[in-house]
C-alpha cells in the first residue's frame, strides 16, 4: 500500500471535518488533528472539536487529550504526529492530517527546523525576561535573532513570541545533539497538500452559524471552567465568553466579538497558508470528489 499522507487545511469552518471523515471512509483511513487548541480536553464546543458522533464515523487521533493547563508546542505536535501516523501505517491504514494550525503543517512536513526538546534553563530565563519585559521589547529581541520567524507572528502574540525565542535560544544546543526530529520530509513520504477555500460570503454564513450553535451549547460553561490562566485560555472565543460572564458584554455583543474574532482568525489562517509552498487550494463545490481524485493520481491511493 502506498504510506504517503494527506494535508487537508483551510480556514476556521470550512467544513474540513466533515469532508476529512467522508475521505477517510473512502479510503480506509484515520484522521490526525492539526489544531492546536483541538488537543485540549474539555474545549470540545469552543474549539469545533470532533463531536463523538463524528469520531465514531472516523478515528481521530491528537484530539481531547491535554489539560488545558498544560502548553503544547509545534516540536511537540510533530513528534505525537509522527507517532500517530507510523502506528496508522502500521495497521494498514492511511493517514490524513486535517487542520487549520498553519505551522503545525509546515512543521509536519518537514519545512522548518524545530527545537527537538524544551531546554529548561532557556525557559527559566524567558520567564524572568518575561516578568520584566513587555511583549514588544520580547518581540524587537525575536526580530534580531530571527526575523523572518518575526514576521511569520503578530507583535502583541506573546505566547508565540516567547515559544519562538525559546527555540531559538535553545537552536545553539540543538545542533550539538544527535537526537533528529522526524517529520514527514525526513521519512521522505509522498505528500499531498490541499487548502480548503470557500469563498468569503460562503465562510461569513458558516462562521455565524457556527457561532450561533455554541453559544447554545455549552461554550459559556467550558469558558468559565477553563478561567483566564489555562494555556489553552488564548483560543478565540473564551476571553469574549468570559467577559460576558463578568458583565462587561451584554449576549448580542458577545455573539458580534465572536463572528469578529473568528472571521479574524479566518483571514490570519488565509494569509499565513497562501505563502505555503506546494499547497493546492480546493473549492468547496465538488471537494469530496476534487480531492478524491488527486489522491489516486498523487498517492495513488486506490
Amino acid at each position: 500500500m502506498q504510506r504517503g499522507v494527506l494535508l487537508l487545511a483551510g480556514p476556521t469552518a470550512s467544513g474540513k471535518t466533515a469532508l476529512a471523515i467522508r475521505l477517510a471512509q473512502e479510503f480506509d483511513a484515520e484522521i490526525v488533528s492539526a489544531d492546536s487548541r483541538q488537543v485540549y480536553a474539555g474545549m470540545e464546543i469552543g474549539t469545533a472539536a470532533p463531536t463523538a458522533a463524528q469520531r465514531a464515523l472516523a478515528a481521530h487521533h491528537l484530539v481531547g487529550f491535554l489539560d488545558p493547563r498544560e502548553r503544547y508546542s509545534a516540536a511537540r505536535f510533530v513528534a505525537d504526529a509522527m507517532h500517530a501516523i507510523e502506528d496508522i501505517h502500521g495497521r494498514g491504514k492511511r493517514a490524513i492530517v486535517a487542520g487549520g494550525t498553519g505551522f503545525y503543517m509546515r512543521a509536519l512536513s518537514g519545512d522548518v527546523v524545530l527545537a527537538p526538546q524544551y531546554d529548561q534553563g532557556v525557559r527559566d530565563r524567558l520567564a524572568r525576561e518575561a516578568q520584566i519585559h513587555d511583549t514588544a521589547f520580547l518581540y524587537e529581541w525575536l526580530s534580531v535573532r530571527a526575523p523572518d520567524r518575526a514576521a511569520e507572528m503578530k507583535v502583541a502574540d506573546r505566547y508565540r513570541v516567547l515559544r519562538a525565542l525559546e527555540v531559538e535560544l535553545a537552536a545553539p544546543r540543538a545542533l550539538h545533539r544527535t537526537e533528529v526530529l522526524r517529520t514527514l520530509g525526513t521519512l521522505h513520504l509522498p505528500i499531498l497538500k490541499l487548502f480548503l477555500a470557500p469563498n468569503e460570503s460562503e465562510l461569513q454564513q458558516r462562521i455565524e452559524a457556527r457561532t450561533d450553535a455554541m453559544l447554545v451549547s455549552r461554550l459559556l460553561e467550558e469558558a468559565e471552567r477553563i478561567g483566564l490562566d489555562a494555556a489553552a485560555a488564548s483560543a478565540v472565543g473564551y476571553p469574549h465568553a468570559l467577559a460576558y460572564l463578568t458583565g462587561w458584554c451584554t449576549h448580542a455583543e458577545l455573539r458580534a466579538l465572536l463572528v469578529r474574532s473568528t472571521r479574524r482568525y479566518a483571514k490570519r489562517q488565509y494569509t499565513w497558508f497562501r505563502s505555503e509552498s506546494n499547497m493546492q487550494w480546493i473549492s468547496p463545490e465538488d471537494a469530496h470528489q476534487q480531492i478524491s481524485t488527486l489522491a489516486r493520481e498523487r498517492l495513488h491511493w486506490l
